[in-house]
This record gives C-alpha cells, sequence and structure tokens, in this order.
C-alpha cells in the first residue's frame, strides 16, 4: 500500500475530538430536548475483524479509506443535527457489491463507493481520486451530486466541524454535514494538522467546501 495520506495518530486525535464533544452533547440532551438520545458514539476498529483484515482488496485505490478503517469502525452520529452515519467498511463494501459503483456525474468518475449518509438519506460518495460528494437527492438513480471535499480528511475535518459547531450553540445557522440549522459560530479548537511530509490540512476553510450540506 502507498503511504498513507493521514497517519494513524490524526485520526485518533480525530476520534477523540468528536467523542468528547458528543459526550458533552449526550450530558444534557434528555434535559434539553425532552427525550434520550440514542448511541451517539466513534467506534473503534477491530483489527481481528476478519472484514477489517480483507479491507485492503476492497478498498484497493481507495487510500484514504483503508487508512480510516484501520482505526476507526464507523461513525454514528443520529442526534447531531439531522443525523450523520460514516458507514462501516462491512456496509460499505455490501453495498458495493450488490449495486456496484457509482457514477459521479460531472466529476468524471465511474467508480465512487458509498461512505456515509445523513438522516434524510443523502449519500456521500468518495470518488477514486479521493474527492468526496454529495448526492442532492436520497437515492442514485440518475443522481446529481456536489463536491463537498477534496480528499477523506478534509471532510472528516468538516464533520468534526459541524458536530463540536452543534454541541456547541444547539440553535439554528447551517449544519455543514447534516443539513440541520445551527449557530454560525464554532469554537475553533487546537488540531492537528500534519498529513504527508510539507502538506498541511486547511481546517479554516470558507465558502462552498465549508458547507456540506
Amino acid at each position: 500500500m502507498e503511504q498513507l495520506l493521514y497517519p494513524a495518530a490524526w485520526l485518533a486525535r480525530w476520534s477523540d475530538e468528536v467523542t468528547d464533544a458528543v459526550s458533552s452533547m449526550v450530558s444534557t440532551f434528555e434535559e434539553r430536548y425532552g427525550y434520550e438520545p440514542g448511541a451517539n458514539e466513534v467506534r473503534a476498529a477491530d483489527r481481528k475483524d476478519p472484514v477489517a483484515r480483507d479491507a485492503d482488496r476492497g478498498f484497493r485505490g481507495f487510500e484514504d479509506l483503508l487508512a480510516f478503517y484501520e482505526v476507526i469502525e464507523e461513525v454514528v452520529l443520529p442526534d447531531v443535527g439531522n443525523g450523520f452515519f460514516l458507514h462501516s467498511a462491512e456496509d460499505v463494501l455490501r453495498r458495493l457489491a450488490e449495486e456496484g459503483p457509482v457514477h459521479v456525474a460531472g466529476a468524471g468518475d465511474a467508480h465512487g463507493i458509498v461512505i456515509a449518509s445523513n438522516g434524510g438519506g443523502i449519500l456521500y460518495v468518495a470518488g477514486r481520486g479521493g474527492a468526496i460528494h454529495r448526492s442532492r437527492t436520497a437515492s442514485l438513480d440518475d443522481a446529481d451530486f456536489d463536491k463537498v471535499a477534496d480528499s477523506l480528511p478534509q471532510f472528516l475535518d468538516h464533520v468534526r466541524r459541524s458536530v463540536i459547531r452543534f454541541v456547541e450553540t444547539g440553535s439554528p445557522a447551517t449544519c455543514s454535514v447534516t443539513g440541520r440549522r445551527l449557530s454560525a459560530v464554532v469554537k475553533r479548537a487546537r488540531w492537528p494538522q500534519t498529513l504527508r511530509a510539507g502538506h498541511r490540512l486547511d481546517v479554516g476553510m470558507t465558502g462552498a467546501h465549508d458547507h456540506l450540506s
């Protein structure tokens, strides 16, 4: 496998940041919203899982995803905005086997794979070139897509910032991942940005790429 675009330590820190924010949300969720929250968590990968061991073949050409699934099994956030789910390798590969790759019109990529969704059924597709695209509808039949990140690390940082924004404000502006209206104020956490030697992840983006909804 080629050199990873981001190290396991980066993913571990990402997981800790999201987990800390979600734990804060859950602690006051019932008091604030009047009902109990679901299971909101970042689930660590089980390296003994045969699916995880065999993922190298299924994700050939998707090095970002391979790096991700070596550290994280899946992300389940039903109570952040209208919900966000970064699917497990098993679910991603099962869907790929059953439905085949996704053609992302306009991106020149006929080998996309569905890796995530939100509570409204909107799908997020990773292309072989690394970019992440968001479907405009809940169906992939003749679907149109918008590019929301140039890479999986960039997409994950959007997710992280959206979770923090939701937890810290709980009030309406657009959540960049889920589409629910949230406050525009977000606390900027100190964040390790090193990816490959000499490259850094831009966490201060504004404009189109900063709004995944």
